[in-house]
């Protein structure tokens, strides 16, 4: 995994009117825990472009004053209009212990599904993934090359033993959609069956009628003939 670097400066005071005068400044301000003691920081917020707009999960390289640690970005509070950053924080790894980070999801390979047709549909863009420092990866790759039209690949498929993943096993990663149009197409091949199969019941129904009139008129011709004949 790649590591971005975020240099800081140590915050004289707290609260919140010195909070939005750092924001003013265009710095943000932050907090990193999970090591021997809880730094409060700040740090330029230019500097939060790679880590916040990538599409991979990256580890930070905090360089406060001079005392570097390492550490991912476990929480970011975005201004509702502005989407200024208001506030951040890390947490400090350690190589014994394992951390949980939200890691998306990387789609390889060609489906036989798309070439028949579908559309893939990316159901999760992004895992929800347990493991040592080590061993956390970038994106969770999904490889679709054996996904035929209509299935899908479930987290289950994706466990392996470098780092786990916290979803449900059940669920649905990506899947390649049957097209509509090729579901009414089949939709109208059925019922153009079913009405082939009506004509045909139809049509002996009515040579067994003409069959039952046919009989009908021969023995009312021998009755007729038997009344003339008692007659003489």
């Amino acid at each position: 995994m790649e590591t971005i670097e975020i240099i800081g400066y140590k915050r004289a005071n707290l609260g919140k009117r010195n909070s939005n005068k750092l924001r003013e400044e265009g710095n943000v301000p932050c907090v990193v825990y999970g090591g021997d003691e809880q730094i409060h920081f700040q740090a330029p917020m230019i500097l939060f472009r790679e880590l916040v707009y990538t599409p991979g999960a990256n580890f930070v390289k905090l360089n406060i004053e001079g005392v570097e640690k390492d550490a991912i970005l476990q929480d970011i509070q975005f201004h509702p209009v502005s989407e200024v950053i208001l506030h951040a924080d890390f947490l400090e790894l350690q190589e014994n212990k394992k951390v949980k980070m939200d890691i998306p999801v990387k789609i390889i390979g060609n489906s036989p599904g798309v070439q028949q047709g579908g559309k893939i549909l990316i159901r999760i863009r992004k895992l929800s993934v347990m493991a040592y420092p080590k061993n956390m990866p970038s994106f969770v790759e999904v490889d679709i090359s054996e996904l035929q039209l209509g299935k899908s690949i479930k987290v289950e498929e994706l466990l392996n033993d470098q780092f786990e993943i916290l979803n449900s096993p059940l669920v649905s990663v990506v899947s390649v959609n049957i097209p509509r149009v090729k579901i009414e197409i089949e939709e109208e091949d059925e019922e153009g069956v079913e009405g082939e199969e009506g004509t045909e019941g139809d049509e002996s129904k009515a040579d067994e009628s003409k069959a039952d009139e046919s009989k009908a008129d021969g023995k009312s011709d021998d009755t007729n003939k038997d009344s003339s004949d008692s007659k003489e």
